[in-house]
């Protein structure tokens, strides 16, 4: 199951990048410490992916920590993005994510 999810979290990256949506630039420090939801108040939704949720999810199956209970990261890149020319692409690799850890739960 770990490495099932690794490869998930390096085909995301790879569809970030593909789609245009990886920033290439460092993200700034006070951006990674809002507390809200998604850091919605200091970055995008794909910074977020980008800083936030590939290294948080790439270090806890790397060091077997326990995943997430009932992620739902997809529902919320339908809100955000689905006007995105890639929506389709970056969703489906969300919507796969959210899957695999639903199944290990």
């Amino acid at each position: 199951m770990n490495s099932e999810l690794l490869i998930q979290l390096d085909e995301l990256e790879t569809c970030l990048k593909a789609t245009g949506l990886w920033q290439d630039e460092p993200i700034s420090a006070k951006a990674l410490t809002s507390t809200e939801p998604f850091c919605c108040d200091t970055m995008t939704f794909a910074q977020w992916l980008q800083f936030v949720f590939l290294g948080k999810m790439r270090t806890m199956v790397e060091s077997g920590e326990a995943l997430p209970e009932n992620m739902a990261i997809a529902p919320m890149a339908e809100m955000v993005l689905s006007e995105h020319l890639y929506f389709n692409a970056v969703h489906q690799c969300l919507k796969n994510l959210d899957n695999t850890i639903a199944k290990s739960a």
